[in-house]
């Protein structure tokens, strides 16, 4: 049997060291987004297909929040502060968003909750961020997201005593898809043609 002399051992072993370290950095974002979904950790929530079935008598107050990544065109507020709701109880909430520019702007929004701890227990029924979100020049939307937070937040050691969840989002600008890219070049072509 041949043995690797010593420069081709480590040659072949920087090789391995390199192709395992590009495995666990493109391995890292979906695991990571994985265990923050099954955890609530970092303020991830959870996504509900319906209400919740118990409803109790303790309240919390969600208040919102709104930002914009640095060199979003867009004007983006949530139109309540805040509500106060029964835990289990569904809470709707609009933010409102504005493109004052003169062209198509495509976005889409991250969240999270704080404290973190209640991620694992704030879930969305329906949600603008679910979607990416395109507004035409001059166009402003109002945009809902229906929730509830859990009522078993009341047995958890870390997250029973918080008072206010802060459900936060941050829009981002994105690609403006080929679908509707074409379709506003044909808009063009048929405005610009003459019967």
């Amino acid at each position: 049997m041949k043995t690797l002399d010593p420069k081709n051992k480590t040659a072949l072993q920087g090789v391995a060291v390199v192709l395992f370290m590009g495995a666990m950095a493109w391995a890292s974002v979906p695991l990571y987004d994985w265990f923050c979904r099954v955890t609530g950790y970092g303020g991830e929530t959870n996504v509900a297909e319906a209400g919740s079935r118990d409803i109790v008598d303790q309240t919390i107050k969600v208040r919102f929040d709104a930002s914009l990544e640095r060199g979003m065109p867009w004007e983006f507020k949530p139109k309540q502060l805040e509500v106060e709701l029964r835990l289990g109880e569904e809470g709707l909430a609009f933010y409102e968003a504005y493109n004052p520019t003169d062209e198509p702007i495509a976005g889409t929004a991250s969240y999270n909750v704080a404290p973190y701890g209640a991620g694992l227990y704030f879930s969305k029924i329906a949600c603008f961020c679910f979607e990416e979100q395109i507004l035409m020049p001059g166009e402003r939307v109002d945009m809902p997201v229906s929730f509830f937070v859990d009522p078993d937040i009341m047995n958890d050691a870390d997250a029973k005593f918080a008072k206010h969840i802060t459900l936060s989002y941050t829009f981002h600008q994105i690609e403006l898809p080929e679908e509707k890219q074409a379709a506003l070049s044909v808009e063009d072509t048929d405005s610009g043609s003459v019967n």
